[in-house]
Formats: structure tokens, C-alpha cells, sequence
């Protein structure tokens, strides 16, 4: 069993709340274990144990093992009997698949948002853009992914369509951030990260052109920089 660890373990947050919602303790640790993972802090192919991942999160085994169980139904990981948890590997097939629909969903959706989306909401995802930037400059993968996941359901949330945000956020679990830590480690993600800022003021001016822009260009990092690995 290989319970590798990443070279530089984020610290902060420990329990995440994904997408800003109130959550049980149960689900804040699964929040916290997906984010990891999608981060590539828990690697494709190995093999975690419950006590292990419980001793690095600073919890108990046992909400660590539910959690577990939660990320299994969203075939994230697979249950080894008697050993623990596999990471599902995602093949580059289902990669660029995820992808494209992704870009099919989002792009528009959020271009259409330029039009619509209320000046004051839109600002009020300003913080967690720069939680983006904050977290890309530490090389905080964790915190990363959790701000990058609040920030952009909170923006498709504006589209007042509920299902929509529900699919996205599953294809964004799915998909994972593969190449991250080699992102971090050669400075380009803070460049990524400050995409999020770039894309309010281009909603905040309305100009649907450049939000069309930098949405094309931010997702093409799913399968250009972030897949490179």
C-alpha cells in the first residue's frame, strides 16, 4: 500500500467547505479529502488508508472512513477491502470529454451572465478570487481548489439555475486539477489564478467579448497546463 504524501503538505484550511455551504463534520471532512484529491495530493492509482488519511487531516478514523465511503459513491475512489481506498484514475478520453462539456456549459452561461448578473453579487465573489491568488502564491493546493471551486459555482449560481451548478460541480470533481502541483511548482499558477479577477472586471464591464476570452482561455488550462503531467 503507498501512502505518498505531497512534497509540500498544505496546512490551511484543514476542513474546507466547498462551494460555501453549511456542512456536517462529516461532510467538511469529505470536503476536505476531495479537495485534495482533485488538488493531486492524493495520486491516481495508490492506495490510502483510513488511520493515515485521519492522522494527516488531524481527525478520527471513523469520519474519515464515511467520507471515504461518500467519495466512493461519486466514483472518486474505489473500496480495497481490507486496505482502504484507491483513487480512481481518469483516463484522457474521459478527461477531454469532461472538458468539452464543461466548455459547453460554462462558457455561455457565463457570457450571458455579463448581461444579467447583478453588479453587487458580482462583486461579492471578488474575495474568493483573491483567496485564488493568495493560495496560488503560497502554493496552498488545498485552499486552492477550495476557493477556485467556491468561486466559480458561486458565479454559474448567479444563472439561477440550480441543476446547472449541481452538474458542473460534479464534472468538476471528475475531472481534477491533474498537473497542479507541477503548475505551482513552476510559478504559472498564480498566473491562472488571476484569471478569476481578470474575468470580474470583464463582467463588471460588461463586455462579453473578453468574458468570452478569458473563460475559453481559463478552461483550456483543464486539458493545455493543468493535463500536462
Amino acid at each position: 500500500m503507498a501512502d505518498r504524501r505531497s512534497s509540500a503538505p498544505s496546512a490551511a484550511p484543514v476542513l474546507p467547505t466547498l462551494g460555501g455551504k453549511r456542512s456536517s463534520y462529516r461532510e467538511r471532512v469529505a470536503d476536505a479529502l476531495r479537495a485534495a484529491l482533485i488538488a493531486g495530493e492524493l495520486r491516481a492509482g495508490e492506495v490510502y488508508s483510513a488511520p493515515t488519511l485521519a492522522a494527516r487531516f488531524g481527525v478520527s478514523a471513523t469520519p474519515v472512513r464515511e467520507a471515504m465511503l461518500d467519495l466512493a459513491k461519486e466514483g472518486l475512489v474505489d473500496t480495497v477491502p481490507n486496505k482502504g481506498f484507491r483513487v480512481t484514475v481518469v483516463s484522457e478520453r474521459q478527461l477531454d470529454e469532461y472538458t468539452h462539456i464543461r466548455s459547453l456549459v460554462e462558457i455561455p452561461t457565463t457570457v450571458g451572465l455579463a448581461a444579467t448578473a447583478d453588479p453587487v453579487s458580482l462583486d461579492a465573489l471578488r474575495p474568493a478570487a483573491r483567496e485564488i491568488v493568495t493560495a496560488a502564491a503560497a502554493g496552498d493546493l488545498i485552499a486552492y481548489v477550495e476557493a477556485d471551486t467556491r468561486f466559480h459555482l458561486g458565479l454559474l449560481a448567479l444563472a439561477g439555475n440550480a441543476h446547472l451548478v449541481e452538474v458542473v460541480g460534479d464534472l468538476r470533481k471528475r475531472s481534477r486539477l491533474y498537473g497542479l502541483n507541477a503548475l505551482s511548482e513552476s510559478g504559472r499558477l498564480e498566473a491562472s489564478a488571476e484569471e478569476h479577477l481578470e474575468l470580474l472586471d470583464a463582467l463588471l464591464a460588461r463586455d462579453e467579448a473578453a468574458v468570452r476570452e478569458v473563460m475559453t482561455r481559463h478552461l483550456g488550462h483543464v486539458r493545455g497546463l493543468w493535463a500536462a503531467h
